[in-house]
């Protein structure tokens, strides 16, 4: 047997450590004009991979939720990714579970592609091949497709890498998921990609991506917006004018002028499915191709009563701080069970969260009432707003003005507006300015839970044509969600709080609002 030189070695070595120059060299695949050419990372794949090896070296392993728009290559990666592992390492056992017999096939064909064009001298010994599976004899290592529509399929295995594609589309998808990934083992270099397109605001997927917005357990989130994938660009015809707001769409996002004619002409195919105006930006549209997560899972059926482009605008702006006389107002949502948690944030003339913007597990009034304070003493508020609806918050309100807070105030929701003719309630009053605010051009914290919480609510008129504000009960059933930032900083608008320096001529003693400010 004649031993490899040393430039063979060091050529094996690059092709076994470096997985976007192995694609280039070792991988083909089918293009979809049925070319067969080598696996070249397109950017979307590029920027996954290199999220994915970030996350193993500082952790040793893989967590990975890839939420994205249609078709950008997100699955050929992660196949040509398992089969590198599987054709090198030795004892590796790769499962891919899909959600459709013709996705499994699909995939298993690319695998199988892989393997048939891999060049003699890098490709590993094939011991077994069949419809669902490759055995690699000498390294002990397969791959293994299924679908899940099978019942226990994937559970009594033992896996290492795992790709669970279309995971928003499964059926029964909790209990799959359930049984297959604890045959994952939480040790050193396993790995694990759930990947999809948003399928409404519920389920395992949907779940799993709030729980990684929030920072919470082990996997990290990856958007793919549509305009990142390369291919979706298509010319204008001569003399085509954007409406308004497409040309607003495309300043929110920096899109070319072909990738904006491609949005509005695919936007053209899928309104004519459910009814909608070319010259609008229509939900499923925004469903299928998202620019934002917001999109992606808050758009069924209809948006929200803020409109996302007002939240995009406003956490891209960059406003300076307003002068020292601009009061400080925070609002306080507080925890009420049920998925609730409570939520702090200040507004201070156009800008909102830049200040104070915290989230709290507790629920305890008196421990809330104690962080508060450390808040108030640290910040010095001239005024904070605190929903005290169906009682909740009450008690912390109560313990803080015996501290002599006197900033603190009380806020029912459900308590007359205002503007009585207007608005149904105190509540509506206030998402009714926090709208108006954003629209007047504001400076938010650059916070994907803040845009998911204010773009959630729908609104409709009552029987008296006043504007009802959908409950946080409703939102919970139909988002799994409760609004608690929007709800805070909506809290900021309770009433009008005037300038420090108009403030400063009353007296010391009194509590009631000096001057007028706009909201």
């Amino acid at each position: 047997m004649t031993l490899p030189s040393d430039d063979q070695r060091e050529i094996y070595q690059r092709l076994q450590d470096d997985f976007e120059h192995y694609a280039a060299r070792c991988l083909k695949i089918r293009t979809k004009s049925g070319e067969i050419s080598p696996l070249n990372l397109n950017g979307v794949q590029r920027r996954i991979h290199l999220r994915a090896e970030n996350q193993y070296a500082r952790t040793g392993r893989v967590r990975m939720l890839v939420l994205k728009a249609r078709q950008p290559g997100v699955s050929t990666y992660i196949e040509a990714r398992f089969y590198w592992k599987t054709a090198h390492r030795p004892g590796l056992r790769a499962f891919i579970l899909t959600h459709k017999i013709e996705a499994t096939d699909n995939l298993f064909e690319m695998a199988k592609r892989f393997h048939a064009n891999c060049p003699e001298p890098v490709k590993p010994e094939t011991r077994a091949s069949n419809a669902k599976e490759l055995k690699f004899g000498r390294l002990d290592s397969s791959y293994r497709v299924g679908t899940a529509n099978a019942e226990g399929v994937g559970r009594s295995d033992t896996i290492q890498l795992f790709h669970g594609s279309e995971v928003a589309h499964w059926p029964n998808a909790e209990r799959h998921a359930a049984g297959v990934l604890q045959a994952v083992a939480d040790a050193g270099g396993t790995e694990v990609w759930l990947e999809s397109t948003a399928n409404g605001a519920s389920g395992l997927f949907y779940n799993l991506c709030l729980k990684a917005e929030r920072g919470e357990g082990p996997y990290e989130l990856v958007f793919i917006p549509w305009f990142g994938h390369g291919e979706y660009m298509k010319p204008a015809p001569d003399g085509w004018t954007p409406p308004a707001a497409w040309a607003e769409y495309r300043r929110l996002h920096g899109l070319s002028g072909e990738q904006l004619y491609w949005a509005y002409s695919k936007n053209a195919e899928l309104a004519g499915s459910i009814g909608g105006t070319l010259d609008e930006i229509s939900w499923l549209f925004r469903q299928e191709y998202p620019a934002t997560p917001a999109e992606a899972f808050q758009a069924s059926g209809g948006g929200g009563y803020i409109r996302a482009e007002l939240v995009i605008q406003a956490r891209a702006n960059e406003f300076p701080e307003a002068d020292a006389n601009t009061p400080l107002i925070l609002g306080v949502d507080v925890a009420r069970g049920g998925g609730d948690r409570t939520r702090v944030i200040d507004r201070c003339g156009r800008r909102l969260g830049h200040v104070v913007n915290e989230t709290w597990d507790d629920a305890d009034e008196m421990t809330l009432a104690g962080r508060l304070a450390r808040i108030i003493d640290s910040y010095g508020p001239d005024m904070v707003f605190v929903d005290v609806t169906g009682g909740y918050g009450g008690g912390l309100v109560d313990r803080l003005r015996e501290q002599n807070y006197r900033c603190v105030r009380g806020i029912n929701f459900g308590s007359r507006a205002d503007a009585a003719d207007t608005f149904a309630n105190r509540r509506a009053e206030m998402w009714g300015r926090l709208e108006a605010w954003l629209a007047d051009g504001a400076d938010i914290a650059d916070d994907a839970s803040l845009q998911r919480d204010m773009t959630a609510p729908k609104a409709r008129p009552d029987s008296s044509g006043r504007l009802v504000l959908e409950k946080k009960e409703d939102i919970r059933k139909r988002l799994n969600l409760s609004p608690d930032g929007g709800d805070a900083a909506a809290l900021t608008f309770a009433q009008a709080v005037g300038r420090r320096d108009i403030r400063a001529l009353a007296p010391a003693e009194a509590e009631t609002d000096y001057g007028t400010l706009e909201f």
